[in-house]
């Protein structure tokens, strides 16, 4: 008998030959036994539903429970599927899974009996793993493993559970109520502690602060101090120093200089005492100057015009004889302004139309031509006749 496994089922072949058939294939020799019966066991988990009906438990009180189980045979241990071949060969999967459904529906009454229901119902873990345990030791010599075994559910046809959730319904109320409370006083002296450590921390940081402003503050009159001794140090040596030079420049250049400029200054005085003499004397040279102008251009007004008065005397006992003479007088200087163009002409073009006079006659008898013709101009002018004055007698006054 040997056994081959697959993933969801093992193979048990069984056997016998008294002279066995020989193969030989790639240099290989390989020995075929008769086979008499090849038989199949299934490796798949099954699912169980475990039901405990109305079981009394250790204080006799009946309650229901159904419980949930994965059982598998084991194909991974030769030992353990050996047992299951011994065991559910032949069998088929429903009937495997019955026989493993009555051992754990067995050791589940068992484990209910003895314990409480409260047990049962506060501590569902604890119950289950007793149930695992138990079962599992019993399976394994059958060669199935205890997968998993979870408690579904429990209840009884007394109200003793729903008595009992009741009263840890309450208990659970109270126990909150109380440990709200407990927790409200514990967050309340949290809090407190929590002020509490927050002021004397602050009181700390305050400390601190106050600690290190006073050691920056002495530190810094320290400072203070000896920056300010080195700054009148400094200060004074500066005026040493300024009073030294001053003193050099008072010796070297201020008593010169005040020298200089005092000799300046008498200088600059008798100067200006200088300057103002002489402009005195040339004002007073100026106004006498003014004076004797001003007397001889009065003097000769007066002269000019005692001559004019006895012009218009004389004119006025003369008349046309006076305006005569005065034409007379004034006739040299207009024969003089007449000519005077010919005098500073350097070249004259003159041009005939052949008959009379040429060359230089001709010029002088154009010249005498115009003073011809001048008593006749100032005759239109002053109404005076020249060539009449002489054959008129003088009026008197």
């Amino acid at each position: 008998m040997f056994f081959t496994c697959g993933p969801n089922e093992a193979m048990v072949v069984s056997g016998f030959c008294r002279s066995p058939p020989v193969m030989v294939a790639g240099g290989r020799v390989f020995v075929l036994p008769c086979i008499q019966q090849i038989q199949r066991i299934s490796l798949n988990t099954l699912t169980l539903n475990v039901k405990s009906e109305k079981v009394y438990t250790r204080h006799g009180v009946p309650i229901s429970v159904t419980g949930i189980a994965q059982v598998k045979i084991q194909g991974q241990n030769k030992e353990m599927l050996a047992a299951a071949c011994q065991m559910f060969l032949g069998k088929t999967e429903a009937e495997i899974a019955h026989i493993a459904l009555e051992t754990l529906e067995g050791h589940q009454r068992a484990i209910m009996a003895h314990m409480t229901v409260e047990e049962i119902y506060k501590d569902r873990q604890k119950f289950s793993e007793q149930v695992f345990k138990v079962a599992s030791s019993d399976l394994v010599n059958m060669g199935i493993s205890v997968v998993s075994y979870t408690l579904k559910d429990i209840h009884d046809d007394q109200d003793y559970l729903h008595s009992l959730g009741k009263a840890r319904t309450a208990q659970v109320q109270k126990d909150a109520r109380i440990g709200e409370a407990e927790a409200k006083r514990d967050a309340g002296i949290r809090e407190a502690k929590a002020k509490q450590e927050k002021v004397s921390a602050q009181y700390l940081s305050e400390i601190e602060m106050a600690k290190a402003q006073r050691d920056y503050e002495l530190k810094k009159a320290a400072y203070d101090i000896e920056v300010n001794t080195r700054r009148a140090q400094a200060d004074l040596a500066y005026q040493l120093q300024i009073a030294r030079r001053e003193k050099e420049l008072e010796a070297r250049v201020r008593k010169p200089a005040e020298a200089e400029r005092y000799k300046l200054e008498r200088l600059a005085a008798a100067e200006k005492s200088q300057l103002i003499m002489q402009a005195e004397a040339e004002a007073e040279s100026v106004r006498m100057r003014g004076e004797a102008e001003a007397f001889a251009i009065g003097a000769r007004a007066r002269a000019e015009a005692e001559q004019m008065a006895k012009k218009a005397e004389a004119f006025q006992l003369y008349q046309e004889a006076a305006q005569l003479d005065m034409l007379l007088e004034k006739l040299p200087q207009v024969a003089e302004e007449i000519s005077g163009p010919l005098t500073s002409a350097k070249k004259i073009t003159l041009v005939s139309s052949g008959s009379g006079t040429m060359g230089a006659a001709k010029v002088t008898g154009e010249v005498l031509d115009i003073l011809s013709r001048l008593p006749e101009s100032v005759e239109r002018l002053t109404g005076v006749s020249i060539s009449q004055v002489n054959h008129k007698p003088l009026r008197t006054a």
